[in-house]
C-alpha cells in the first residue's frame, strides 16, 4: 500500500507555549484516530532546524533554519499508509482544519521500488 508524507507548516516565529490547549488536544485526537484506522506509520513534531550545504571548496556551510528567506517551516510530519492519495488528502484536510495553517501531502516512493515479499 502506498505511503504519504503529510507535513504541517508553522510560521517562522511560532511559539509552542502560545498553542491553544483545545488545538493541542485536537491534534492528539487526530493522531489517535489515525492510529485506530491503522494508517499511521510514524508521526512527530520537529524542533529547530539547521541546514547543511556542500560548498564547491569541499567544506559544508551550516545555517540556522530550513531556508534563508523562509516565512514558515515544517513543524511536524506524519508518514501515513493509505489506499490512495484521496485517503491521504482526507487525513491532511483534518490536520489543516486543526492547525489553521498549511499542510502538504506527497506520495513517498523508493528508487528502485522495494521488492514485495
Amino acid at each position: 500500500m502506498p505511503q504519504y508524507l503529510v507535513a504541517g507548516y508553522l510560521p517562522d516565529n511560532f511559539d509552542p507555549s502560545t498553542l491553544n490547549p483545545a488545538v493541542t488536544e485536537g491534534i492528539h485526537a487526530l493522531n489517535r484516530e489515525m492510529d485506530a484506522a491503522g494508517v499511521t506509520k510514524f508521526a512527530c513534531g520537529l524542533g529547530k532546524a539547521h541546514t547543511l550545504r556542500a560548498q564547491r571548496n569541499g567544506e559544508v556551510l551550516i545555517t540556522d533554519g530550513p531556508y534563508l528567506e523562509a516565512k514558515e517551516h515544517v513543524g511536524g510530519f506524519s508518514i501515513l499508509e493509505c489506499s490512495d492519495m484521496d485517503e491521504a488528502m482526507a487525513w491532511a484536510r483534518k490536520a489543516a482544519k486543526l492547525s489553521g495553517g498549511a499542510v502538504e501531502v506527497r506520495e513517498i516512493f523508493f528508487m528502485p521500488a522495494p521488492e514485495k515479499n
